[in-house]
């Protein structure tokens, strides 16, 4: 996918939903502004980060030329939590070739990285020296209905809780239709989780927001490319809209992020499909912003990436996002980063 995209707007909303969950859902203290490092990132397609603590961060791309990943050192003030700096420190490979990797994920009980594979609709364990271990999660029998370029995006997992989360980009083939630019359908996705021994657990349905209708779209995606598991079980989700219109000019993405709580939510069963009386989990928008291309500015971010940071000095909590520049395209695009902080 191509983008190009300026900072337009920026728009916070908080959700009125009953009060219980309203007083548990982060709030938000503030999206830093993005920033591009191009003397000490190449550039690349980089989708997918995740925390190895301290300033150190392991970066997948969707179009390396071989599996494996990088690992990055970001620099981050810890006062405003805005990002100083980004250093690529170097790719480790498993010696095989890119399966298309969008989604990465630290498990500290073994030392060792999960990578979510859109190509053949994996997620698999590499080791730190970037060979694979031989094992990865047990993926339920539905989401082999998942559209190639819409399958794992979105892998995060918390030790705390210990579950591993992840869920197709766009709705599978057995529960429906995509949405697309102008259909207004809305995503219906599942969320599912795995405990440490790489098992299925929980899967609980999720429905994403209606697109506009964007009849002048050449090129066009929705869907969730993210997800953060955050400490006390509740998870952060990603949604994006990426419309690229004939001229390009006008062309943008809208990222919008969303707390979920799986505690108070219903399970389904993992072989039913969605339909309008699925139990779809209840979410509250944390934060919105829009990047959009232009005549004078080009700041379009395809942001694919997110993960937990450190906390900052006042404990607020660091979130971290990596944006995808199809290789900087055509010249114009960047490789984004930006930080959302919340409390």
């Amino acid at each position: 996918m191509t983008v190009i995209l300026r900072f337009s707007s920026f728009l916070i909303f908080v959700l009125c939903f009953p009060f219980t969950f309203f007083a548990q859902s982060p709030q938000l203290i503030r999206v830093n502004p993005q920033h591009y490092f191009q003397r000490t990132v190449p550039k690349g397609n980089y989708s997918g980060l995740t925390w190895l603590g301290g300033n150190r961060y392991a970066v997948v791309s969707d179009k390396a030329t071989e599996s494996g990943f990088f690992f990055f050192r970001i620099e981050i003030d810890s006062v405003s939590g805005d990002i100083k700096n980004v250093e690529n420190e170097g790719f480790f490979s498993s010696g095989e070739s890119n399966k298309d990797e969008e989604g990465i994920a630290f498990f500290p009980k073994d030392s060792t990285l999960l990578i979510a594979r859109e190509a053949d609709n994996r997620i698999v364990e590499y080791g730190m020296n970037g060979r694979l271990t031989g094992r990865e999660l047990a993926i339920p029998s539905v989401f082999s209905t998942a559209t190639p370029a819409y399958s794992f995006e979105a892998l995060t997992y918390n030790a705390l809780t210990h579950r591993f989360w992840t869920t197709s980009e766009s709705t599978l083939k057995t529960d429906g239709e995509q949405t697309d630019a102008t259909n207004h359908v809305k995503n219906k996705l599942r969320f599912q989780s795995f405990d440490d021994s790489f098992t299925p657990r929980e899967q609980y349905a999720y429905l994403m927001d209606a697109a506009e209708n964007q009849a002048s779209a050449s090129n066009y995606a929705m869907g969730v490319p993210a997800m953060t598991a955050l400490d006390d079980g509740r998870l952060l989700v990603l949604e994006r809209e990426f419309l690229v219109t004939s001229s390009k000019i006008g062309s943008f993405v809208e990222n919008k992020i969303y707390c979920v709580d799986p505690a108070e939510s219903v399970a389904i069963n993992q072989e039913r499909g969605l339909d309008t009386d699925s139990p779809y989990m209840q979410k509250v928008l944390i934060a919105t912003w829009k990047t959009s291309l232009g005549l004078l500015r080009q700041n379009l971010a395809n942001y694919e990436g997110m993960c937990l940071g450190p906390r900052l000095a006042d404990g607020s909590q660091i979130i971290v996002l990596c944006a995808d520049s199809q290789d900087q395209y055509g010249g114009v695009l960047r490789d984004w980063f930006r930080t959302v902080i919340i409390r």
